[in-house]
């Protein structure tokens, strides 16, 4: 297979385009390709200078630019070096325009990213959440959203991250036989609280990762066979308690399990308030 060079121009921060050539590129998992990100593309002197670099063997060009003389700019030298250029929020935008009958506004680039309300409450999500990782602040959980419980290593901070970088509020504690959590966990009303669980030939293997990486190479009960599988036991049993929604990530990528917790959300605040109970589903 040939090596394809995907440019990737913009005249924003780019961060839409370049999730949208991620997604695209998974599907095509032995594809060689080198990637070359071209943000805040917005004069034609910017773009002239951009220009040599199209020029690779076998090049496609992926945009999102809002200014119509930058893209037919942008087009017609594409036209020239015999180029490919896709502007991929075209027909997502011309369905919108024709499902909500009126056009797009075609003002200034980075029109999303304006710090607006949403903005603001995400930051503040954010910044929740690094505050609450680890069991860290447990007496003002009643403030988050979601609270995510786990042994160690079951991707609880970066789930966490990843929710907050969505506007939730979560805080997260691992879960140890020896230490049970605070009560205050097991009488919170408004956050979800999620189990989060894992196999544990999988759960065995992140954590001597981490040991090696930290550079301890003697055996500890940390990846000890029996000891793991009495530590997820034990977790299970607790969810199974409190009726807490569980979640295995075994398989999962970070962002799905983020998206099956968006899902339980959606799910609890669909259903009537007298039937939510200490934060499950």
């Amino acid at each position: 297979m040939p090596r394809l060079h995907l440019h990737l121009l913009s005249d924003s921060t780019g961060e839409t385009l370049e999730m949208i050539a991620k997604a695209a590129l998974a599907q095509f998992e032995e594809a060689e390709v080198t990637r070359h990100f071209w943000p805040m593309v917005r004069s034609r002197q910017h773009l002239d200078r951009i220009l040599p670099e199209l020029q690779a063997n076998n090049a496609l060009v992926l945009f999102t630019m809002i200014s119509p003389d930058m893209r037919a700019a942008l087009e017609e030298r594409c036209r020239h070096l015999g180029i490919p250029a896709v502007p991929v929020l075209d027909r997502v935008t011309q369905a919108l325009e024709r499902q909500l009958g009126q056009e797009a506004a075609h003002s200034r680039p980075g029109r999303q990213h304006i710090m607006d309300r949403a903005y603001f409450e995400r930051v503040d999500a954010i910044q929740f959440t690094i505050a609450h990782d680890d069991g860290v602040g447990w007496d003002n959980w009643e403030e988050a959203d979601i609270v995510l419980a786990g042994v160690s290593r079951s991707s609880k901070t970066p789930t966490s991250i990843y929710l907050a970088n969505r506007g939730f509020k979560v805080a997260n504690i691992p879960l140890v036989v020896e230490s049970p959590p605070p009560p205050k966990l097991f009488d919170l009303k408004k956050p979800l609280v999620v189990g989060l669980t894992t196999a544990p030939d999988r759960l065995i293997q992140i954590r001597r990762h981490r040991l090696a990486v930290m550079g301890e190479q003697t055996q500890t009960d940390y990846v000890d066979d029996e000891k793991v599988k009495a530590e997820l036991h034990y977790a299970r049993r607790l969810f199974a308690d409190h009726g807490w929604p569980v979640i295995d990530v075994t398989r999962r990528s970070i962002e799905e399990t983020a998206a099956a917790i968006i899902r339980l959300i959606g799910e609890r605040d669909r259903q009537p308030s007298t039937s939510r109970v200490g934060g499950a589903a």
